[in-house]
């Protein structure tokens, strides 16, 4: 056989030999929310979980913001949770007047945890909700 013939059946089997190499070995994690209230460059990580430790999907978190002169203005957030229980909020503003409260729900159980962004610009938190 001659070089040219050779070839096209040696690219096809570098090629076949190749393209398993090329996906991830591991399944992706699902996409972690995000919503941005557009207010500054801090943020929130939440990680929500029951009380056996499993993580909740669609776990709604909330905060209000009041911004601007005698905080006339505010912006409502909302945003579920992923199948690992994470959610993130970012665009949180840098200095506000008063400590952020967000509230996590899910079914008929409910906490609050609360964040001032002038100290913990990027907060982290871990959240087990639990029935008393």
């Amino acid at each position: 056989m001659r070089l040219w013939q050779v070839r096209p059946v040696l690219f096809l089997c570098a090629s076949l030999v190749l393209i398993p190499c090329g996906r991830p070995l591991t399944a992706d994690s699902p996409e972690v929310p995000v919503i941005d209230a557009g207010l500054g460059s801090c943020r929130a990580d939440f990680t929500v979980k029951d009380g056996s430790g499993k993580a909740l999907y669609n776990a709604k978190i909330s905060v209000t913001i009041k911004y601007g002169f005698w905080s006339l203005r505010k912006t409502e957030l909302e945003i579920g949770t992923n199948s690992e229980g994470k959610a993130r909020i970012t665009g949180l503003p840098n200095s506000p007047k008063r400590p952020l409260d967000f509230s996590i729900k899910s079914g008929n159980v409910s906490t609050t945890v609360t964040d001032d962004p002038s100290a913990n610009c990027k907060a982290v938190f871990d959240v087990t909700l639990t029935v008393h």
